[in-house]
């Protein structure tokens, strides 16, 4: 398992979501941190597949979104603390 996708877990409780989270997850970062236009593709081709999960519960893109941007939030502010500790 990817790291992205253990920090995922952390912040979702639905089984088998937790690569959809951590996908989106990897789109929030990517736009904070400019990943290119070519890795920002894949990521919506990955999560065009789960477009059917999606569809049954109307409310599940608006949960998963928040825990993946929690998500990002926890990365990012781990981040910048590693950061500061090494300028130190």
């Amino acid at each position: 398992m990817t790291k992205t996708v253990l920090i995922a877990e952390k912040f979702q409780n639905g089984a088998g979501l937790s690569g959809y989270v951590a996908e989106l997850c990897t789109v929030f970062l990517g736009q904070k941190q400019g990943f290119s236009a070519h890795t920002l593709e894949l990521n919506a081709a990955y999560l065009s597949n789960w477009v059917r999960v999606l569809r049954s519960d109307k409310r599940a893109i608006f949960k998963h979104a928040a825990d993946a941007q929690r998500a990002c939030d926890y990365l990012v502010a781990v981040s910048e603390a590693g950061q500061g500790e090494q300028a130190a």
